[in-house]
C-alpha cells in the first residue's frame, strides 16, 4: 500500500499538467491574461507534486513542499482579483 501514493502523486502531477496546457490553448486564443496566471500556477503545482512524488519527503523538510502551494493559490487569487478589477469591455 505504500507504492500507491506516489503513483497517486504523479497522476495528480500529469492532471495539473494537462490542465496547464488546457489553460494555454485558452490563453492563446484569447491573450486573456487570466488564463496564462491559471497554466502557470497549474505548471507550477505540476512541477511541486511530481517532485513530492519522486523525492522522499521528512518531517523536517515537509513546509518546504507548501510554498509552491501558497505561490499558485497567490496566482489565481490575484489572476482573479486583477480580472475582477478591469472595466468590463462590451461593444
Amino acid at each position: 500500500m505504500d507504492h500507491l501514493a506516489p503513483v497517486l502523486e504523479g497522476a495528480t502531477a500529469f492532471a495539473s499538467l494537462m490542465a496547464s496546457v488546457y489553460f494555454l490553448k485558452f490563453w492563446r486564443k484569447t491573450s486573456d491574461a487570466l488564463f496564462l496566471f491559471f497554466a502557470a500556477a497549474f505548471a507550477i503545482d505540476s512541477v511541486a507534486r511530481f517532485l513530492m512524488a519522486v523525492v522522499q519527503v521528512t518531517s523536517a523538510s515537509e513546509p518546504v513542499y507548501f510554498i509552491p502551494r501558497l505561490v499558485t493559490f497567490s496566482l489565481i487569487a490575484l489572476s482573479i482579483a486583477g480580472k475582477n478589477a478591469l472595466p468590463n469591455k462590451r461593444t
